[in-house]
């Protein structure tokens, strides 16, 4: 029987995921069916570590992919969207936001230098806050960004901070609005303060740089301006909601919104994140807290291992048949540590780590196992991490990502693990972003502002929008296969603590209790 609330001109909620690769959009009901959906691609400028993009490329990306996705809504409205970026990414803009340096990729490697310099300038002001700047960060970026101008910062005397996200609401609005404080976290803000480090900032001789005004996920920007709903085919007057770190809108777009609950991001690399009632504090500084637009906290990090091994190994190969030879070696004969480039950043920090494979498997299935399960096994790691740091992990943990098109993998990760996993029928950010759309503009109209909430301090609980997000398949591990796996998982913990990599504190809590 058909749901009269699905029907083809229900009003829909819009996320727009700027990627790596495309621009992607998803109209979606408040009872989580599709009835849009749309993409274009994007390219950029990579060589070795340097990786730049257009942004005149992300906004004539998002006008293609929304125009795309509204094509078959004829008769629904559009009443909210957000947008999420690649975290970490970062260009300077002139007051009015147009593009005064390109736009340094979430990857782009060249501050390394920058990133060294930022840490032990800020040294006292990050150990407070638990972060560590590395060379991914925006705050690195921005000095390399200076420092490269002829002039250094004299020259951009008043240039705005501007983050991927940031660059798309503004032309969306029509003027500059504020960064939400997702994306702004890797440029160095204070998610506990609220503020800016000033102080840093002018140790570090960024002081001539506009930081942007910073308000929480989910809070009222403003509204698509003319010229938006010209080049989109949004109406005009359509509320414009800030949004998350592409990272984050994969949790919304999983479900896993609940203190205890987490979900693992497994695409080219593998992301973890889950949800507290408080910062999770690590010494480490591998794991960083994103604010939640409920209130709660979204601590997290990113591995690099994942499917991007896969590609490297078996290049053009076809994995379905490579999946089913592989389920013929549970446990596999090799360990592999697949790492997709050199050094790990999570759950430990290890910039000389390099992939390894110990032993020599006895064909194509059985090196596909061990990557399969190499991966596995880190995710394995990571969770125990997160345990030993005292968080929470109920119930089945959320599989999104590009990888959960293999139902064999998602089966095997769920036994590695020994939890039960669900995965979403609609595993995107675009989705999350949708969700938060709702999120923010119900909150507005709940407290009957024009503003929304500027804080997650009071939001109301993401609870009500749950129809949302659909599960598609629910996994439970089979404990029998399980057990296979607890001998590998003990030996590669001794791998990793016999290099260096591992802290033996991480590595005994991870045997005794991961």
């Amino acid at each position: 029987m058909t749901d009269p609330s699905d029907a083809p001109g229900q009003d829909v909620w819009l996320g727009i995921d700027l990627g790596t690769q495309s621009v992607r959009a998803l109209a979606v009901t408040d009872r989580g069916r599709v009835l849009g959906r749309g993409s274009a691609p994007l390219t950029g400028v990579r060589d070795g570590v340097r990786h730049e993009q257009f942004p005149s490329d992300w906004w004539e990306g998002v006008g293609a992919a929304v125009r795309e996705t509204l094509r078959p809504l004829t008769a629904a409205r559009v009443r909210g969207l957000a947008v999420c970026g690649t975290s970490g990414t970062v260009l300077l803009t002139d007051s009015r936001g147009t593009p005064l340096t390109p736009a340094l990729m979430y990857d782009d490697g060249r501050a390394a230098a920058e990133a060294r310099e930022a840490q032990e300038t800020g040294a006292e002001v990050w150990d407070a806050l638990g972060y560590r700047i590395q060379p991914s960060w925006a705050l690195a970026k921005l000095l390399w960004l200076v420092r490269r101008e002829e002039a250094g910062a004299a020259a951009l005397r008043g240039a705005r901070v501007c983050h991927q996200a940031d660059f798309v609401t503004t032309r969306l609005v029509g003027r500059p609005v504020p960064a939400d404080s997702s994306h702004a976290l890797k440029t160095g803000y204070d998610l506990h303060g609220r503020a800016w480090p000033r102080v840093v900032h002018e140790q570090l001789g960024l002081s001539e740089i506009d930081f942007p005004q910073v308000v929480a996920p989910g809070t009222l920007l403003g509204t698509v301006c003319a010229e938006a709903a010209a080049l989109t085919g949004l109406a005009e007057g359509t509320p414009v909601v800030a949004g998350m770190t592409d990272g984050c809108a994969a949790q919304l777009g999983s479900g896993a919104w609940d203190v205890g609950q987490w979900n693992t991001v497994l695409g080219t690399t593998l992301v973890i994140k889950g949800v507290t009632a408080s910062p999770l504090a690590d010494p480490a500084g591998v794991l960083y807290n994103h604010r939640s637009a409920d209130g709660n906290w979204l601590p997290g990090g990113a591995s690099s291992v994942g499917a991007g091994a896969l590609t490297r190994a078996f290049p053009g190969a076809d994995l379905p048949r490579l999946d089913r030879a592989a389920a013929g070696h549970e446990p596999s004969s090799v360990l592999s540590y697949p790492l997709v480039s050199p050094g790990e950043r999570f759950p430990f920090l290890a910039p000389d780590a390099e992939a390894f494979t110990l032993g020599t498997p006895a064909g194509d299935g059985d090196l596909h196992a061990s990557l399969l399960q190499g991966v596995a096994y880190v995710e394995r790691l990571c969770l125990a991490y997160v345990r030993q740091l005292g968080a929470r992990i109920e119930g089945p943990v959320a599989f999104t990502g590009g990888a959960t098109t293999s139902a064999y993998w998602n089966q095997l990760r769920a036994d590695v693990l020994g939890r039960p996993a669900t995965i979403p029928e609609q595993a995107d950010s675009a989705l999350g972003m949708a969700v938060l759309a709702a999120h923010g503009v119900g909150a507005a109209e709940a407290s009957g502002t024009a503003s929304g909430a500027t804080s997650g301090d009071g939001a109301p609980p993401l609870s009500a929008l749950r129809p949302m997000v659909r599960v598609r398949t629910t996994l439970e591990p089979r404990p029998e296969v399980s057990r296979r796996f607890d001998e590998p998982f003990a030996a590669m913990l001794d791998a990793w603590e016999q290099r260096g990599w591992l802290p033996a504190e991480t590595a005994a809590y991870a045997r005794e209790h991961g």
